[in-house]
């Protein structure tokens, strides 16, 4: 063998040369991208990796503040807001960020959910307040979501997807340096709020743990027994039970690790064993008659002003068992197997219902059973313990653009073809369009409008109660036994003692 072919066999060729300098820099800056943005958690010491300083983090805290205000209503009672910020406040002042001014708010929702977005905004919605049974549950869930905003989850969760973003972009480049393509990697587009979105949906579960593990140091620290945080959880399972046993389905609504622990999970019993310990804090025992006061005559279900005029334009579909809520103005028209809203001159959006016949991937089914073959901005939906697929195509009848999805809901999947026809506004429109079906869920018990408004009323239970004839004078149509036995925590059996406060509904 020739000197040349020795030489050729351990130097580089001047292609192999100009392919690997500039992946080497690229490795550079994404190595530098990554050291550079590390910092310490306020509430756990660890380091994290996040993209913002404190000031933006508020900054934007803000902004997702107003659109949280613009888009959801609040609940119009200063005596239970105070009392709800009072509560809050008490958690907040002996977090890991006791400078950061926190702000609570009520959404006027019978939804059972509640969610934090960064900067110290904390929301509890009408519905999970009316199944809680004391200050110290109260505190339970204020606390959880300061423990998101503490060790500011939603900061990393950004973060993460930014070095996603940036490594696809890169990644994309070097693929163009390497094949000689002109592929430059694709811009994913955000079309609805990720701070919002995280909130309402939930974080990983390694978030989810931290922030119930914040959540009890907080509850000692402030004064409650850190075991009200069991007593939550028992509060959504059971119903996540209930919801099982009249609609075939395991959906439920709040996000987290309240959700998704079981009532007997180790690790958060060791994790409220540990701070129970903790020196210098003493458990008191909470007067609740405050909590009841303010409780007394909380509206249960839908309110007046949403039956009358629903200004988020909310549908419900009884007999499949699910809402949503379409784009405000447009005009719904029902069939019994579809629902379309539309708007003239604007777009339309159409739901039917089909069996899941192939267990296959809701991606697979937009391909292989829709025919959706060129997806854009196509991402997975995984919404209120719901799987689903969505993305844009053009559609092949009229060659406008066209969102679709398919969300899987109990033994059957949902299909959403929605069609923009004004092309001069289509990215409001397909946020629009989006919104809708991500509010896609379950109907959930006790959600249905009543003919007039129900309200909580507390009593005192004497020797002789009895749920079961509670529920025959009650002003709750369906379901009722089970109902009140899940708003004072005796489902699916129990009967309280005599003396004992319980709520019935009026």
């Amino acid at each position: 063998m020739s000197n040349s072919s020795l030489t050729s066999l351990v130097q580089p060729s001047a292609q192999a040369v100009r392919i690997a300098r500039p992946i080497a820099f690229l490795c550079s800056l994404i190595l530098l991208f990554l050291t550079s943005s590390c910092s310490i958690n306020p509430a756990t010491g660890g380091t994290n990796f996040v993209l913002m300083s404190e000031s933006k983090e508020k900054e934007i805290g803000l902004e997702e503040h107003e659109k949280v205000l613009a888009s959801m209503p609040l609940l119009e009672d200063e005596e239970l807001l105070a009392y709800v910020r009072e509560v809050g406040n008490k958690a907040a002042k002996v977090s890991h960020r006791p400078d950061l001014e926190y702000t609570f708010n009520i959404i006027d929702s019978p939804e059972i959910n509640a969610f934090a977005l960064p900067g110290g905004y904390v929301y509890v919605n009408r519905g999970l307040l009316a199944y809680l049974n004391s200050e110290a549950e109260l505190a339970a869930v204020l606390s959880h979501e300061i423990g998101h905003i503490t060790a500011r989850h939603s900061v990393q969760q950004q973060a993460r997807r930014g070095v996603s973003k940036t490594a696809a972009t890169i990644g994309g480049f070097v693929t163009a340096v390497a094949t000689g393509s002109n592929y430059v990697g694709s811009q994913i587009s955000e079309v609805a709020s990720i701070w919002a979105q995280a909130g309402l949906s939930g974080f990983s579960r390694e978030h989810e743990l931290e922030a119930d593990s914040l959540a009890a140091e907080y509850l000692v620290k402030a004064g409650y027994d850190p075991a009200a945080m069991i007593d939550v959880i028992t509060v959504l399972k059971n119903q996540e039970d209930f919801n099982k046993l009249v609609s075939n389905n395991s959906s439920g609504g709040y996000h987290g690790l309240f959700a998704t622990h079981p009532r007997n999970d180790t690790r958060l019993q060791e994790a409220i064993a540990q701070v129970g310990d903790i020196s210098g804090n003493e458990i008191t025992e909470t007067d609740d008659s405050v909590f009841r006061e303010r409780l007394n005559g909380l509206i249960v279900g839908q309110n007046q002003r949403s039956r009358t005029t629903d200004a988020r334009n909310r549908y419900y579909q009884e007999l499949l068992g699910y809402t949503l809520i379409f784009p405000d103005g447009w005009k719904i028209v029902e069939t019994t197997t579809t629902v379309t809203a539309e708007k003239e001159a604007t777009g339309a959006i159409r739901i039917e219902a089909q069996r899941i016949q192939d267990n296959i991937e809701p991606r697979l089914f937009l391909r292989d059973k829709m025919g959706v073959t060129a997806l854009q901005k196509s991402e997975k939906l995984e919404q209120y313990r719901l799987k689903g697929h969505t993305g844009v195509a053009v559609s092949p009848e009229t060659g406008n653009l066209e969102r679709v999805a398919a969300i899987y809901f109990g033994p059957r999947v949902f299909i959403f073809r929605t069609e923009i026809e004004d092309s001069s506004v289509v990215d409001d429109i397909d946020a629009e369009l989006l919104a809708s079906i991500r509010s896609f869920r379950a109907i959930q018990h006790g959600e249905i409008a009543a003919a007039t408004e129900t309200r909580i009323r507390f009593v005192q239970a004497t020797e002789f109660f009895d749920f079961t004839v509670l529920a025959q004078s009650s002003t709750i149509s369906n379901y009722a036994e089970e109902s009140l036995r899940l708003l004072n925590g005796y489902y699916p059996i129990g009967t309280p003692e005599a003396g004992e406060w319980v709520k019935i509904v009026e």
